[in-house]
């Protein structure tokens, strides 16, 4: 039978998609073979089809037991010989999985990760029988990865063991390092790559700033009711709480999903969902994996996600069935640090999992075990500690069987083993700069998603720029694409394509561009600025910042000219913000460094200049000076500033409306915890209080944490 007549036979299906047929061709060839293809892609199709065709059995591993049962139950209901082995199933049922797999009854056995911990289930699965191995979410093997389950990490030696069968491995979101480990790990020989599709024809990618809850709430409400059927991901049970508390009046029947809910619980608003009797779901990134709905018109994440591929993979559950649907991140720098906990939660370092290990040593009965829930272990340590941080520990102690985790009867904790008697932490063989390489790519993907929402280019190209695919095209459907198309750009004057060129030299100057390297980031977009206008701030001197030969280039423009200048400049694709640390820097893209060098030109949405507004703000400049020169800390101006400049976009007012720079300026200064004290600020008043103060609190208060 070939691919096409299975294709028709088994699944009803005309014809494949690209490259659905070349997939399933290296398959049945034999070869090992890599496919990373979006959500929706039709991924399952290709281990599915030839697993048909092959004369033995193909072991299918997948994460979850849930998605287990419905891939399976799906391939019952066509008639096809599938199966599973998991937890959920008793012993004798496992026996009878594994008899009908020596006896080639079934074509698809479906295996949880953690089945292969046992070398009992390893020497138990008849090897002549597997003639494929198939690994769905691949990305998840691998520690660089967003989603990294250590259970993967067995299944190179898992594959070895069962005869080395070809392996075909899967998953939506794997950028060139983890595909590159995906491989290693595996021990590919020669594996055919098949990364393709990344881009969505139907999905349009939205940043929407979000400085304050109600700005959150009022956007989810205009998706709601535009589109009806969506996710809603949040960082954090909490906000999955508060968020579906205050949208339920304009959503109706809302389904809350998140790791606190029992696994009945789960199971339920994941079944409701499913059979369409709720069109919304408020939920952490527990939910969704192999969520296929069909009809979902938006995915919007309430708080930044920890990672592009976590945005992406989350966002390419909308719009499954090929209809225009909705990707839209509401973003607050201020939630950065959500992040951050999590990030350090993930990370605990060499020092924290040692100090775990003497704790445990120190708790341990003369059995050398530890009944005690991680609360309480977290208490018994002699620093305050990040409580995910210990968990993680616990994780990677097992990993190296330096302990075990055991389920305790009748109770909700587990306990723990000691395994290496008589050692302390300090003499367990950790890979420091490992644990240390893997906190920093974790760093580094977060502040690819904060470089993400500052981008003013077509988001999906930037999207499939991270992911290696180059040379796309704009989107046209993005907000990126769209502002560019509402914006009234014209080509530029002589006077004008200077003062252009001049601002580019002056975020050159001061980036940190390395020789035959992209152009860096050096200072934020309001100290740039400052020193284009020859500010006299004490930050600027004592940086030497007035030493530079761009500095005081702008000067004779004035402020409000040359802010708008730099607005056109952003939306212009020229320069953009980039994170570097905790803050906020600016750059210049490519295409800005070849309109600074004369080799390009290009067509901008430039403010207008008259000689009266100019001589205007030479003249109050010169009498009241620049008041951001006062202030005591630059560096939370600054971002006080950023977090203006925001709302301001995003209301099309005036930045000064929102707070004139006197207040920002106290703001800094004075670094009020409470309304109360801010409202002692002169400038702020109880209108402002209600609408736009509690957002420059949270970044006052962010900023000092």
């Amino acid at each position: 039978m070939t691919p096409e007549d299975a294709l028709q036979k088994y699944f009803g299906m005309p014809s494949f998609r690209e490259p659905q047929r070349s997939i399933i061709q290296s398959v049945l060839d034999q070869k090992d073979t890599l496919v990373v293809m979006p959500t929706g892609g039709g991924k399952s199709l290709c281990f599915q089809l030839p697993a048909l065709l092959l004369p033995g059995v193909t072991l299918v591993v997948s994460p979850l037991i849930a998605l287990m049962k419905d891939q399976v139950d799906a391939l019952k209901a066509r008639g096809l010989p599938a199966g599973l082995l998991n937890s959920s199933l008793s012993l004798d049922e496992q026996r009878e999985v594994l008899d009908a797999i020596r006896e080639r009854k079934l074509k698809l056995v479906y295996v949880a990760p953690e089945r292969f911990r046992s070398k009992a289930f390893l020497n138990a699965l008849p090897k002549d029988a597997i003639s494929l191995m198939a690994i769905d979410e691949a990305h998840c093997l691998s520690q660089w990865g967003h989603d990294f389950r250590p259970d993967y990490m067995r299944l190179g030696e898992a594959r070895k063991a069962i005869g080395n069968p070809p392996c075909v491995a899967l998953t939506a979101t794997a950028t060139p390092d983890v595909q590159s480990d995906i491989m290693q790990t595996l021990e590919m020989r020669e594996p055919a790559e098949f990364v393709a599709g990344f881009a969505r024809e139907n999905l349009s990618f939205r940043v929407r700033s979000s400085a304050t809850e109600n700005d959150k709430l009022d956007a989810i409400e205009k998706l709601v009711k535009e589109h009806k059927t969506g996710i809603i991901y949040c960082a954090t049970r909490k906000s999955v709480d508060n968020v579906a508390h205050k949208i339920e009046c304009i959503a109706g029947s809302i389904i809350r999903y998140h790791g606190g809910l029992s696994d009945r619980e789960r199971s339920e608003a994941q079944d409701v969902f499913m059979s369409r009797k709720a069109n919304v779901v408020v939920a952490t990134n527990a939910f969704g994996m192999g969520i296929d709905r069909s009809d979902i018109r938006f995915v919007c994440h309430y708080e930044m996600p920890g990672s592009v591929e976590a945005y992406y993979q989350e966002g390419g559950r909308a719009g499954r069935d090929g209809q225009p649907s909705v990707c839209e991140m509401l973003f607050s720098y201020a939630d950065k640090r959500v992040q951050d906990f999590f990030i350090e939660g993930a990370n605990p370092g060499k020092a924290l999992i040692a100090a775990v290990f003497d704790q445990l040593c120190a708790q341990s009965d003369e059995n050398h075990e530890v009944h005690l829930p991680v609360d309480q272990l977290v208490e018994r340590m002699e620093d305050k500690v990040n409580p995910m941080a210990v968990s993680t520990a616990l994780s990677i102690l097992g990993r190296h069987k330096w302990i075990e985790r055991y389920d305790i009867p009748g109770q909700r904790m587990k306990g723990t083993r000691i395994l290496q008697l008589g050692k302390s932490g300090r003499d367990l063989p950790l890979d420091g700069p490992a644990l240390a390489e893997k906190a920093a790519r974790d760093e580094a993907r977060l502040k690819s998603v904060i470089n993400f929402a500052y981008a003013k280019t077509c988001r999906q190209k930037w999207i499939l720029d991270y992911f290696g695919e180059r040379n796309s095209k704009n989107c046209g459907r993005c907000d990126g694409c769209q502002n560019r198309k509402q914006h009234s750009a014209r080509a530029l004057s002589g006077d004008e394509n200077t003062i252009v060129r001049k601002a580019l030299s002056g975020v050159a100057r001061m980036s940190n561009k390395r020789p035959n390297e992209p152009w860096g980031a050096g200072f934020g977009k309001r100290k740039i600025i400052q020193c284009l206008l020859g500010s006299q701030a004490a930050p600027i001197l004592d940086a030497g910042l007035d030493r530079l030969t761009t500095y005081g280039l702008l000067k004779c423009e004035g402020s409000v000219y040359v802010d708008a200048l730099f607005t056109a400049l952003e939306d212009g694709g020229l320069v953009q913000t980039v994170m570097e640390g905790n803050y906020p820097l600016l750059t210049l893209t490519e295409l800005g460094g070849e309109v600074m060098s004369g080799r390009a030109q290009v067509e901008l949405e430039l403010p207008d200049r008259t000689a009266g507004a100019i001589s205007t703000q030479s003249k109050s400049r010169s009498k009241n000076g620049n008041p951001a020169d006062a202030t005591k800390s630059p560096e939370l101006y600054e971002k006080l500033s950023a977090l203006r400049a925001q709302m301001a976009a995003q209301s099309g007012k005036p930045a000064y409306t929102i707070f004139p720079n006197f207040v920002l300026v106290e703001l800094a200064n004075q670094q009020p915890k409470t309304t109360a004290e801010a409202l002692a600020i002169k400038g702020i008043g109880p209108a402002k209080m209600k609408s736009v103060l509690p957002a420059f609190l949270e970044v006052v208060k962010a900023h000092n944490e």
